[in-house]
């Protein structure tokens, strides 16, 4: 089962969400329209829009104020995947060609920052003080987190906390304050609001393990990029920090990444097969299920609505997720 049939019955709305984000990445110059256009046709999961429909639905629901707020959390996202991709300097994401393939650096950092003020822009019809604050504080520590992450590349003597703040800027924070803002602006309040900020935290660490996990185990046709990929552009991800605990593994990825020598993909393909003879993939799946869990008792305060139901299947998906 998709990961979409848990909501599917949200489709109608997911769609005026799809046409809002069309809407308001319009711009007059063509460059920009394009380069946008492009993006947001590449696909994506839209479950930052999700969370903050079925935290929305959970208080005084109003379409258009939930909708407002989808649009702009999304449009933050594409903004920071834009600028990854720069970074990374990838030419492929979901299997397409990315903004920076396509159109260059300097386009491709231009089109972020367009995307990005049109969030903010959007997020302003919104007359809600903590709305506005929230945003902003969120999108100040992502940032904080992309400049760590750049940081962090082939430091090979960083440890768990420094992976799990990483993660926690670059994936569950967005997530976190998708599901808080569905609330504050449906009027919940302040506790619930905490609880569903809780949820989303927790979801969110507990996504981003199992992102990293698939980066070794599944295929390249499945990732729409190489497997492997985090860590040959030097993201030391939760699998290799516990990898690594096996001096045999550790002298292999020493000897791989050696700056003096090009690593090939018969490299990678070695590094992947000695990773998956440790028990790395298994004490990842655990912490991850440990965050599960922490989602699933955020929720227990949380009145009981259909709603409610969908995060804790949406949970519990996460968690069986091995593709």
């Amino acid at each position: 089962m998709k990961l979409s049939k848990t909501y599917g019955y949200l489709k109608k709305e997911l769609d005026i969400i799809e046409h809002a984000l069309n809407s308001a990445i319009q711009a007059d110059h063509t460059v920009l329209r394009e380069a946008s256009l492009q993006l947001l046709q590449a696909g994506g999961k839209r479950i930052r829009p999700v969370f903050v429909l079925l935290c929305g639905q959970l208080g005084n629901y109003d379409l258009n104020r939930v909708k407002t707020v989808a649009v702009s959390l999304e449009l933050i996202h594409m903004a920071t995947l834009v600028h990854d991709d720069v970074i990374d300097d990838a030419s492929l994401r979901r299997g397409k060609s990315t903004t920076k393939q396509l159109y260059g650096n300097r386009v491709a950092m231009y089109t972020g920052d367009y995307i990005l003020a049109r969030a903010l822009e959007n997020i302003t019809t919104i007359p809600d003080v903590n709305a506005h604050q929230e945003l902003s504080k969120t999108i100040v520590q992502v940032v904080v987190g992309e400049i760590e992450q750049i940081k962090d590349k082939f430091d090979w003597d960083q440890n768990l906390r420094d992976y799990l703040r990483r993660i926690r800027r670059k994936t569950a924070l967005l997530i976190a304050t998708s599901c808080k803002l569905g609330a504050i602006v449906s009027g919940l309040s302040e506790k619930e609001q905490k609880k569903l900020y809780q949820y989303g935290y927790y979801i969110g660490m507990s996504y981003q393990i199992i992102d990293d996990i698939l980066d070794f185990t599944s295929s390249a046709d499945e990732l729409g990029k190489p497997a492997g990929n985090d860590l040959l552009q030097g993201n030391i991800t939760l699998p290799v920090l516990f990898a690594m605990q096996d001096s045999a593994f550790k002298q292999m990825l020493m000897e791989t990444f050696d700056s003096s020598k090009t690593v090939t993909d018969a490299d990678m393909t070695q590094v992947i097969k000695g990773l998956k003879n440790t028990t790395a993939i298994e004490k990842s799946y655990q912490v991850s299920d440990h965050y599960l869990e922490k989602a699933l008792n955020a929720l227990d305060c949380i009145k009981n609505h259909k709603a409610k139901q969908t995060l804790l299947s949406i949970a519990k998906y996460i968690g069986k997720r091995r593709s």
